[in-house]
């Protein structure tokens, strides 16, 4: 097999990418909410320790998101017919998914709650 230039790696990646966003209405939507969760923290100056968290919780709703698509692409391939393990895999994934979106939501809770209480007052 022929190796593979980094420059294809990172095209075929970015390729990825660019599939998530075209076809993927929820990955739009969680980077939307990221957009607006890095203006928020922008905006409320939160601190490096706290843009740790919130950049980790978008990575990870997103790499997730990513990861889900992936799973379902792939089972449908193997199993274009309805299989109650087809729907397990899926289900599964998007499961993935949800616990890391709520993780999220709690790690915004803790980051932006006090810093928007002061921003109020």
């Amino acid at each position: 097999m022929k190796q593979r230039s980094i420059v294809d790696v990172f095209r075929n990646a970015m390729e990825g990418l660019m599939y998530g966003f075209r076809t993927q209405r929820n990955l739009r939507v969680h980077a939307v909410l990221a957009l607006i969760a890095v203006t928020a923290g922008w905006l409320l100056d939160i601190s490096r320790t706290d843009w740790m968290f919130v950049c980790l919780a978008i990575g990870s709703v997103m790499v997730t998101e990513l990861l889900n698509t992936a799973i379902e692409l792939v089972v449908d391939l193997a199993s274009p017919e309805i299989h109650p393990l087809a729907k397990a895999a899926k289900d599964t994934a998007a499961g993935a998914v949800l616990l890391a979106a709520v993780f999220a939501v709690i790690i915004g809770i803790f980051v932006y709650l006090k810093p928007f209480i002061r921003w109020l007052l």
